[in-house]
């Protein structure tokens, strides 16, 4: 068989940066050769069951010649070379037909899906503890500075993944502001924020009269940020219905305000960013894959700060000249390996609102976080309402995301002891994968145990 056995898998874990190579492959998930990979050449190539094909297939339902796959452009141009059974896409019959990734074609019996090749980029750290207003002397850290000014020298989408308040959006803003877009705008669109029935027409605008209260023309997200960057955060909330209309824009360049008729270009560079696992929102049906591919032609994990502990004493320092005002005050030892020892479930963004508070409250010469920073333990555990009522303090979807974090680490904590430890066990109670319940037991720093 000449299925390509040693090729590399995509890639399952995160890892700090992934980029799409630019060549697809083909994925058997279903027939006789599944769990192989097909690696598409730059040239034609003839998948079928017979001697004379590129790729041999094990599958006797497939013509000896079957199929003819050649990339082009944006995507995989497949034609099928008058097959017995033919060749279908979505349950539709082709001649010819451009995939993008994501998609699955069957023929006989074997379901191929077209992904890219995607590569994890390794480098040494930079040298420098800054990239634009990002700092940072953890090596994570340092290695995404010395990638992000290639990054951002070009035109790609970038995906960027990592927990609330890890400062996703100041990434996103470097991005633009070191690439050649950045005399044009900067424009947040914040998914999650936005009702259903209205997102299209903040996205895409809409035209006067196209429904009740449409008393004017309005422009959309993607034309107020023509010709510079479009910041879609939390992607993961878009909602499903909305989700082929935004691949549309991506791969057409084009946009049609809501209640439009004509078609108009858009020149933007967009970069996302998400704190949800994308890849279980696929697995869930809430996310289609081939948008997911279409964003993270570069993925960016941002590492979050109870990863990167080596930071706080920076950030406290550069948070406190900052707040502080005229003064300076002297923060000790002490109170900075408190702070190293702090879960900070919100991340930077947490810590930034701590020294502040500190700040404020400090009366003396010496930063006091005491009040600031509540890192005791609880004497008891806190009651179903006090858990709901979140912070007040705190903006919305930060007082959320402590809520969901708290909820998450409980859960898995209460799941893995009614199993007593057994990793199987437990992700078949919750019904999630196994791969995310260990994802999970990364992000809340707990242990994994041994089975």
């Amino acid at each position: 068989m000449s299925v390509d056995r040693s090729a590399t898998r995509i890639i399952d874990q995160p890892a700090p940066f992934v980029r799409q190579s630019g060549r697809g492959r083909f994925l058997v998930i279903k027939g006789p050769d599944r769990g192989e990979s097909i690696s598409l050449a730059a040239g034609p190539l003839t998948l079928g069951s017979g001697s004379g094909s590129d790729v041999l297939l094990s599958d006797p339902t497939v013509s000896r010649r079957h199929l003819q796959t050649e990339p082009h452009g944006q995507g995989l141009v497949v034609r099928d070379l008058g097959s017995t059974n033919g060749s279908f896409v979505q349950g539709a019959r082709f001649q010819e037909l451009t995939l993008g990734f994501g998609a699955e074609v069957t023929i006989g019996q074997t379901v191929l899906k077209y992904v890219p090749d995607e590569e994890t980029v390794d480098v040494p750290p930079s040298d420098e503890e800054a990239f634009g207003s990002l700092v940072g002397r953890d090596p994570k850290l340092r290695k995404l500075f010395r990638l992000l000014g290639d990054v951002a020298a070009t035109d790609a989408t970038v995906l960027l993944e990592g927990e609330t308040g890890t400062g996703k959006e100041l990434f996103a803003e470097e991005i633009h502001r070191h690439s050649a877009r950045k005399t044009g705008p900067f424009i947040v669109f914040d998914c999650g924020a936005v009702p259903t029935e209205l997102i299209e027409s903040a996205l895409f605008g809409h035209v006067r009269g196209a429904f009740t209260g449409a008393i004017s023309d309005r422009r959309g997200a993607f034309e107020e940020a023509d010709g510079g960057t479009l910041f879609l955060d939390e992607i993961g909330e878009l909602a499903p219905e909305m989700q082929p209309s935004l691949l549309r824009a991506l791969d057409k360049h084009t946009i049609r305000p809501v209640g439009g008729t004509t078609y108009q270009q858009v020149s933007v560079r967009v970069v996302a960013a998400t704190n949800r696992d994308l890849r279980a929102e696929i697995a869930a049906k809430r996310f289609r894959e081939d948008l997911y591919y279409r964003l993270a032609v570069v993925r960016i994990v941002v590492p979050a700060l109870r990863d990167r502990q080596d930071d706080i004493p920076l950030l406290v320092s550069l948070f406190a000249r900052q707040f502080a005002g005229d003064r300076l005050l002297e923060i000790l030892d002490d109170e900075v390996q408190r702070l190293r020892r702090h879960r900070w479930p919100g991340n930077v963004r947490e810590l930034r609102n701590v020294i502040e508070r500190a700040c404020a409250l400090s009366r003396g010469s010496r930063l006091e976080i005491d009040e600031a920073l509540d890192d005791r333990p609880a004497t008891r555990t806190p009651g179903p309402h006090s858990l709901l009522a979140g912070d007040v303090d705190l903006p919305f979807k930060e007082a959320k995301a402590r809520v969901v974090d708290e909820f998450e680490r409980r859960y898995i904590e209460g799941l893995l002891a009614r199993h007593h430890g057994n990793l199987s066990a437990a992700a078949r109670n919750a019904e999630i994968d196994r791969k995310h319940l260990r994802e999970l037991l990364r992000k809340h720093g707990l242990r994994e145990p041994s089975e």
